[in-house]
């Protein structure tokens, strides 16, 4: 899942960002508030952490144009700011949590976690489909019992499809999703096509359904076949 972190203290940004990767999570990073903009506008995040003090803007004018845009990326508030008042507005202009600095990492990791799993997975630990299973918190997928060995971003991008069943993905949207700010250095989209490929094989040599299908000239579609 990817995550926008949008803190100007630079320390505090690269910590951040190691520990988040480090849990497999996808991080950019944005240091002022007009850098932010461009990159919510331009992109979706499964959570954006949003410091409100800014030094060109305030993050809860952030806030304001996710709305406005009709965005719904997650949101948690990290702000060194503790009053109650703050977090009010905060949390009713649209934040889904607020954490005040200074924070564990871990209690941050279980915050994001959460966000994502409000928003986009009802607020389950699992997802099913069929004889297929994810454990979201383990950040495993099981046919049946039988753990599937995924890489990284082979299960980075069956939750991406799960998460959007039954909705055609571009390949650009794939390669945003899990590349980020990094996707500009292929050439190509190969390596999309490899990946799908290769989880594609796995999960049917574990006795799952072939969801995966290819939508000519739009992108991928993870849905049940006619056949079933």
């Amino acid at each position: 899942m990817k995550v926008l972190i949008v803190e100007d203290e630079v320390e505090i940004s690269k910590s951040v960002c190691q520990y988040l990767q480090d849990e497999q999570f996808i991080c950019e990073a944005a240091f002022t508030f007009e850098e932010a903009v461009e990159k919510i506008s331009l992109y979706e995040y499964a959570c954006i952490l949003l410091d409100i003090g800014l030094p060109d803007g305030s993050g809860l004018n952030l806030l304001s144009q996710l709305k406005k845009d009709n965005k719904n990326d997650g949101v948690l508030i990290i702000s060194a700011k503790n009053s109650l008042d703050d977090k009010i507005t905060g949390l009713r202009s649209g934040a889904d949590d607020y954490l005040t600095k200074p924070f564990h990492l871990s209690e941050l990791s279980a915050r994001i976690t959460a966000i994502i799993r409000r928003k986009s997975f009802d607020g389950k630990n699992e997802i099913t489909c069929d004889n297929l299973k994810l454990d979201l918190n383990e950040k495993m997928a099981f046919v049946e019992e039988d753990t599937i060995d995924l890489t990284r971003k082979e299960y980075d991008l069956l939750l991406y499809f799960l998460s959007n069943k039954n909705k055609v993905i571009s390949k650009n949207a794939i390669a945003e999703h899990l590349w980020g700010d990094n996707m500009d250095l292929a050439k190509n989209y190969d390596f999309i096509y490899t990946h799908i490929k290769n989880l594609r094989k796995k999960l049917i040599q574990a006795g799952c359904i072939d969801y995966i299908r290819s939508i000519y000239g739009m992108g991928y579609k993870f849905d049940k076949p006619f056949y079933q």
